[in-house]
C-alpha cells in the first residue's frame, strides 16, 4: 500500500492502483452524500464538488503528494454535507440562509427588472429559459420564478394552459407505461410472461405487420392493451 504515501516516482501500476482506488472511491462518496447532491446543485452542493474535485484530482496527478490524506479529508468533508444537510432540513432559518428563497423574474407578464438584477441574469437568459418551457411570449406567464437551484419555475396564466381532460371533467384513461420486450434485438421472456404472450406471439407479429425479425429490432414495447410498437434499425 505505499503507492498511497507520497513518493519520489510512482510506476505505471501503481498510477493505475491511484486511479482505480480513486474512481470507487468517489463512487462510495456520491451515494454516501445521496441523490440529491447530483441531481440539485445548489450552493452547499456547488461548493462540495469543487473542494472534492480539487482534493482528489491532485493525487492523481503528483507523485509528491498522498493519497491517503486526501482519502480523509473527502471522508470528512462528506460527514460535514451530510451533517449539513441534516441541519438544514431541521432548522429553518439556516435553511433560508443557505437555500435562499425564489427570485420573481415574471408576474402578470411583467419582468420584474429587480429580480433580475438579483438573480444577476440578462433579458436573453430568461428568453432562453423561456424557451426551454415552450412560452414564446412572457405576456402569457402568471409567474416566473428563479429557483436556488438555478432553474426557473415558469407558470402560466390560467387561459394560457392547455385543455385537459379534467377541463371538460371527463374520466381520462389511466396511466400505462409500456413494457419493454425486445431490445437491441434481444427479448425478455420473463416480461412476455407478465402480458400473458409469448415468444411465437412475436414472431408472428413481426412476420405480419412489419415483415422482419427479432434480430432486426431496436426497440419494442407493449401496453396493457396489447398495443405492440416496434421501433427498426436504421
Amino acid at each position: 500500500m505505499d503507492f498511497l504515501q507520497s513518493q519520489e516516482t510512482l510506476t505505471t501500476l501503481e498510477w493505475t492502483l491511484r486511479a482505480v482506488i480513486a474512481y470507487f472511491f468517489l463512487i462510495l462518496v456520491a451515494k454516501a452524500m445521496g441523490q440529491r447532491s447530483i441531481a440539485q446543485l445548489r450552493l452547499l452542493d456547488f461548493v462540495i464538488a469543487l473542494m472534492i474535485g480539487n482534493i482528489i484530482a491532485h493525487p492523481l496527478s503528483d507523485e509528491h503528494l498522498g493519497l491517503k490524506g486526501s482519502l480523509t479529508t473527502t471522508v470528512v468533508l462528506m460527514v460535514l454535507y451530510v451533517g449539513s444537510v441534516y441541519i438544514i432540513i431541521k432548522l429553518p432559518r439556516v435553511r433560508k440562509l443557505i437555500n435562499p428563497a425564489p427570485i420573481t423574474l415574471v408576474k402578470d407578464g411583467d419582468i420584474d427588472y429587480k429580480g433580475l438584477s438579483k438573480a444577476r441574469i440578462s433579458i436573453d437568459v430568461l428568453l432562453e429559459e423561456l424557451r426551454e418551457e415552450k412560452v414564446e411570449d412572457i405576456k402569457k406567464v402568471a409567474l416566473a420564478l428563479w429557483e436556488a437551484d438555478g432553474k426557473v419555475s415558469v407558470f402560466l396564466d390560467p387561459k394560457y394552459n392547455p385543455l385537459t381532460p379534467a377541463t371538460y371533467k371527463m374520466k381520462p384513461e389511466p396511466f400505462d407505461l409500456p413494457k419493454t420486450i425486445i431490445k437491441e434485438g434481444i427479448i425478455y421472456p420473463n416480461v412476455l410472461k407478465q402480458v400473458n404472450k409469448d415468444e411465437v406471439w412475436v414472431v408472428e407479429k413481426l412476420e405480419k405487420i412489419y415483415h422482419t425479425n427479432i434480430k432486426n429490432v431496436l426497440l419494442a414495447t407493449i401496453d396493457n392493451k396489447e398495443n405492440l410498437k416496434v421501433f427498426l434499425y436504421k
